[in-house]
C-alpha cells in the first residue's frame, strides 16, 4: 500500500461517518412520514394523489436535509432540528391531503378536521424548536433556515387549500416568500441580513393562523375572505418594509457582502 493510500483511508472513514450521521435523522423523518401517510390513508381516506405527493415530499425532504446536514458538518441533528423535523412531517401530511383536493377529491369532514389539526399542531410547535435551541445552547444557521423553510411551505400549502374555496388570489400569501427569493437572484441587493424584528415573526404566525381559521370552515365565507385578505395586506406591508430597508442600505451591504435569506 502506498503512502497516499495510507493517508486516504482516514479521510474516507471521516467522510463515511459524516454521511451516515447526516442521513440518520432524515431517514427517521422519512419513516415517520410514511407512517403518517398510512394513518391518513386509514383515517381520512388518503387517495393516490396524496400518496404520490406525500412520498415525493418525503424523498425531497430527506435528500435536501441530508445534504444540508452534511455541508453543516455537525455530527447529527441538533435537538431543535428534531422538533423542526417533526413539524416538517406534519406539514407533509397537510400537503398530501391538499394534493388529493387539488386532484379533484374533495375533503370530507374527517379529512378536513385532520388537515386543520395537523396544521395547528405544526404551527403550535413553531416556537418550541427555537426554545429548545436556546435552552440546549444549540442554535445554528442551519436550524434557523430549516425552521423558516418549514414555515414557508406550510403557508404555501395552506394558501393553495384555501384558494380552492376563496379564490386564486389567496395563493399570493404562500407565493410571496418564494417570489422574493426569485427576485433576489436577479437583484443582489435583496440579499442580506435584515434587522431582527418581532413584527416580522408575528406577521408570519398571523398568515398561518388566518389560513388555518379559513380552512376550518367555522367562519362565514365573507368573514373568511376578510380575515385572509387582511392577512395578505399585512404580509405585503411586512415584505414592503423589508424591501425598502434593503434598498436604502444596499450600497453598504453590497460592500460587505452578506448573503442570507429573509426570515419570517
Amino acid at each position: 500500500m502506498g503512502s497516499s493510500d495510507a493517508h486516504a483511508a482516514p479521510l474516507s472513514a471521516g467522510v463515511r461517518f459524516r454521511v451516515t450521521s447526516a442521513s440518520a435523522g432524515p431517514a427517521v423523518g422519512a419513516a415517520a412520514q410514511a407512517a403518517l401517510l398510512a394513518v391518513l390513508a386509514a383515517a381520512a381516506g388518503l387517495g393516490a394523489a396524496g400518496w404520490i405527493a406525500g412520498s415525493a415530499y418525503a424523498v425531497a425532504l430527506g435528500g435536501l436535509l441530508t445534504r444540508a446536514l452534511y455541508r453543516d458538518g455537525h455530527p447529527g441533528m441538533r435537538p431543535a432540528d428534531r422538533v423542526t423535523l417533526a413539524r416538517a412531517v406534519l406539514v407533509g401530511g397537510v400537503m398530501a391531503l391538499v394534493a388529493d383536493e387539488v386532484a379533484g377529491r374533495p375533503l370530507d369532514g374527517g379529512a378536513l378536521g385532520t388537515l386543520v389539526l395537523l396544521a395547528a399542531v405544526a404551527l403550535a410547535l413553531d416556537g418550541v424548536d427555537g426554545l429548545v435551541a436556546r435552552r440546549t445552547n444549540t442554535t445554528s444557521r442551519l436550524g434557523a433556515r430549516f425552521d423558516m423553510e418549514v414555515d414557508a411551505f406550510l403557508i404555501l400549502v395552506l394558501s393553495v387549500h384555501v384558494s380552492l374555496h376563496l379564490g386564486a388570489w389567496v395563493v399570493a400569501i404562500g407565493a410571496m416568500r418564494y417570489a422574493f427569493a426569485a427576485a433576489a437572484t436577479v437583484a443582489p441587493w435583496l440579499h442580506g441580513d435584515l434587522p431582527l424584528s418581532t413584527a416580522r415573526k408575528a406577521v408570519a404566525v398571523v398568515q398561518a393562523a388566518a389560513l388555518i381559521a379559513a380552512s376550518a370552515s367555522v367562519l362565514p365565507h365573507s368573514a373568511a375572505t376578510a380575515v385572509v385578505a387582511a392577512a395578505l395586506a399585512l404580509l405585503a406591508w411586512s415584505f414592503g418594509r423589508d424591501v425598502w430597508w434593503l434598498w436604502r442600505t444596499r450600497s453598504a451591504r453590497l460592500r460587505t457582502g452578506p448573503d442570507t435569506d429573509r426570515e419570517g
